[in-house]
């Protein structure tokens, strides 16, 4: 089976995209598909970059499906606090189901939200990572992490007059800052392998499939975007009719 990539930024910005690559071809599409985008850039910023240690805390900026994905990388890291950050509530009780231990909506205060994390967490997290594409999400994640260890990983992607904004002190106490494309996976060589993680049950099936939360006919596309604009859904399968 051969798979192609190449739908996610900086594509269309002088990036060419991905040669195509081979799978087991006894994988189902239409459940491997999620792992093209979004879900591998999501776990594998947690698992690959940010690398937190059994027991540490992460903050997740975000919570849509990427944001879920690396959740799920910090759950799988044996990670002891999960703090899911986003401007909707409703996505509260299902981030839950993918680890998350508690959830936080920066508009339900009235201070930064790294401080609020930081107030929470006697110092600051262990491992934070952002992926909403706000710059001010990202200041955020940056400066919610402790000092002497903390790392704070970037995924979305900002726009491109946006310009991250610190105190250089914060690099002095000793805080790292990373990005990651695609959660550092080799598309050609790695894919295939998580492929194959997956039909060897050696990632957990079920947790996989409830990314796709809605699926549709080619011919109803627009309901696609519809879910994707209104939050209602994480991923839509999205499949041609006979």
């Amino acid at each position: 089976m051969v798979v192609g990539y190449g739908s996610c930024p900086p594509y269309g910005r002088g990036v060419p995209p991905t040669p195509l690559f081979m799978v087991n071809p006894a994988a189902p599409l239409d459940k491997i598909c999620v792992l093209s985008c979004g879900i591998s850039t999501g776990f594998g910023a947690t698992v690959n970059v940010a690398k937190p240690k059994k027991g540490q805390s992460v903050a997740i900026f975000g919570l849509g499906a990427v944001g879920l994905a690396a959740a799920e990388g910090a759950r799988v890291s044996g990670a002891s606090r999960i703090i899911g950050i986003d401007l909707n509530s409703s996505r509260f009780e299902e981030a839950k189901k993918f680890g998350v231990t508690e959830c936080v909506n920066p508009k339900d205060y009235d201070k930064p939200i790294q401080q609020v994390i930081a107030e929470m967490t006697n110092g600051g997290v262990d491992r934070s990572v952002e992926c909403t594409g706000s710059i001010q999400a990202m200041i955020s994640a940056f400066e919610c992490v402790h000092d002497g260890w903390g790392v704070a990983v970037l995924v979305g992607v900002p726009s491109k007059d946006d310009a991250f904004k610190t105190s250089p002190v914060n690099f002095l106490n000793e805080r790292t800052l990373k990005g990651t494309f695609f959660g550092n996976y080799k598309p050609r060589t790695d894919i295939p392998k998580v492929v194959d993680q997956y039909m060897n049950k050696e990632l957990d099936l079920e947790r996989l499939e409830k990314f796709v939360t809605h699926s549709v006919p080619f011919s109803e596309i627009n309901k696609a975007f519809e879910y994707m604009l209104s939050g209602q859904g994480l991923r839509c399968l999205i499949y041609m009719e006979h």
